[in-house]
């Protein structure tokens, strides 16, 4: 890796946890899995789950709701799908045109937000019944509200940032596509 894209995954990390400090009051909204979605989508799909696992290295640790080390641990190590699904998008998606499918690729984006925050709520789901010795039906039942609200705000902010961020990203920064600079 290089000294850009190394400064660029510190970025990232620095405004996931800042922006989950942010929305701390606003529970299970928050730009972190979009930001570790789009710096794999622009880094690649290393780059992208090591945002993820570094920001809840940090936040995790210091974490406003309490710290639990086995929930810290499924958070960690569920974030980096996120920057996977992105980077690999990112290469399939790295000769693609965005103006010519914009509404088509908001709706894969908000798809991907929704589906890529089901598998995650449910691991980090799984591992709080575990910790706190409850069923699992239990857990996917009283988790379900916090479930339906994280993937739908995932999958709107998803849905209508992912394209306009990438592009702004694009030009700004130089930043290619599943690399690191056109420059």
């Amino acid at each position: 890796m290089d000294a850009r894209k190394i400064s660029m995954i510190t970025a990232l990390t620095a405004l996931c946890i800042a922006t989950n400090y942010a929305l701390v009051g606003v529970y299970q909204v928050k730009v972190m899995d979009f930001i570790v979605f789009v710096g794999g989508f622009c880094l690649g799909p290393l780059a992208g789950a090591s945002i993820g696992i570094f920001s809840w290295l940090v936040y995790g640790t210091i974490n406003p709701h309490g710290f639990v080390p086995q929930i810290w641990l499924a958070t960690m190590f569920s974030e980096p799908i996120y920057g996977l699904v992105g980077g690999l998008l990112g290469k399939k998606l790295s000769s693609t045109n965005f103006n010519d499918v914009r509404l088509r690729l908001s709706i894969i984006f908000g798809a991907v937000g929704f589906v890529s925050t089901l598998f995650y709520d449910m691991v980090t789901h799984v591992v709080w019944a575990s910790v706190f010795e409850l069923s699992f039906f239990f857990a996917i039942s009283f988790g379900a509200p916090f479930t339906i609200l994280h993937q739908v705000s995932n999958a709107a902010i998803f849905g209508v940032s992912t394209v306009p961020v990438i592009t702004v990203l694009e030009k700004l920064l130089g930043v290619e596509r599943a690399g690191v600079s056109k420059k």
